[in-house]
């Protein structure tokens, strides 16, 4: 994959997620692109979920446990 496609398809992985959360109430403050992981010739960028409060961790997992039940 090129590296500007890359680029393009985790910014847009991680807007989605973004979005996704948000419909739940749910704000990751890091959440973003890892910048490292895409330095170099051939770039693999991750997104990076980073640190959240507990109350959205606690929250996070209702929302999975209630998806999982489905």
């Amino acid at each position: 994959m090129a590296p500007q496609q890359a680029m393009h398809d985790v910014e847009q992985a991680t807007d989605e997620l973004r979005d996704a959360l948000a419909l739940h109430g749910l704000t990751f403050p890091s959440l973003g692109v890892d910048p490292v992981t895409y330095a170099g010739l051939y770039p693999l960028p991750l997104v990076e979920l980073g640190r959240c409060p507990v109350h959205v961790a606690v929250r996070l997992t209702e929302v999975l446990r209630k998806a999982a039940a489905r």
